[in-house]
């Protein structure tokens, strides 16, 4: 396969500039995923090779590059493994486009694009059917989120509602349990047996759940953790709440 050599642009502005998704286990995804619009692959020679040994990059075109162009790209904190493809956002689905639904994670504007891409992945890990946000404070699609997720961005579906309430009822009528998740709630979270179908909701890292999310939720639980530190990071309730609502399921 042809390459062309030309350095890439100057570097790029993640929130409003074009969508840069860096690592080979994201490009990898990426590239995999039938509903990702690829632009254009800018890669070392060896990170090239890598690439190849875990499957073709399409009709992608590909430029070659050095470590330092794409630190220069991508700032250097970007974990790239000399790889970076240019790529249109994900596809984004709609609450009827996913059947069936038995496991959901709810994001109530959580903006910490680290947290949204950790999420993903413990999400994927679980075998969750699909991450749902709100359209307002939540992170737009970035490297950073990308990188987080490991490549679950472009293997779990990922919702965006503008009205969470109404979502969260749509989920109701399709016969999920709404499990609301809050440091201060009453009753500790039980692990789940049977086949439930479950919404395990989320709130910001901040505030929490909003009221009219926690009004909306079948139950209103906590994690039941001993030491003096009573709250998590969201990424690491969600792992632990995901674990503790699923441990009960059978196959």
């Amino acid at each position: 396969m042809s390459t062309n050599k030309f350095p890439p642009k100057p570097r790029y502005n993640p929130d409003d500039g074009p969508v840069f998704l860096y690592g080979l286990h994201t490009v990898r995804a990426a590239l995999d995923n039938p509903r990702r619009s690829k632009r254009r692959l800018l890669a070392t020679p060896n990170a090239l090779i890598r690439l190849g040994e875990s499957g073709g990059t399409g009709k992608v075109k590909i430029t070659e590059t050095t470590p330092r162009e794409l630190d220069r790209l991508l700032g250097a904190e970007a974990v790239h493994q000399g790889l970076a493809l240019e790529v249109d956002p994900v596809s984004r689905f709609g609450l009827d486009d996913i059947e069936p639904l038995t496991l959901v994670v709810v994001l109530d504007q959580v903006t910490d694009p680290h947290n949204v891409g950790a999420i993903l992945r413990t999400a994927c890990a679980f075998g969750a059917d699909a991450v749902i946000t709100t359209a307002r404070y939540a992170p737009r699609e970035t490297g950073v989120m990308a990188k987080s997720a490991s490549g679950a961005l472009d293997l779990v579906p990922l919702i965006e509602v503008r009205n969470l309430g109404d979502a969260l009822e749509t989920l109701k009528s399709r016969g999920l349990l709404v499990l609301g998740f809050d440091s201060e709630a009453p009753a500790p979270l039980r692990p789940r047996s049977g086949d439930q179908a479950l919404a395990i909701v989320l709130g910001s890292e901040g505030k929490g759940l909003r009221q009219r999310t926690r009004e909306l939720c079948d139950e209103m639980v906590k994690l039941d953790m001993p030491g003096p530190i009573k709250s998590l990071n969201v990424s690491n309730a969600a792992a632990i709440a995901l674990f503790a609502a699923t441990a009960g399921r059978v196959g």
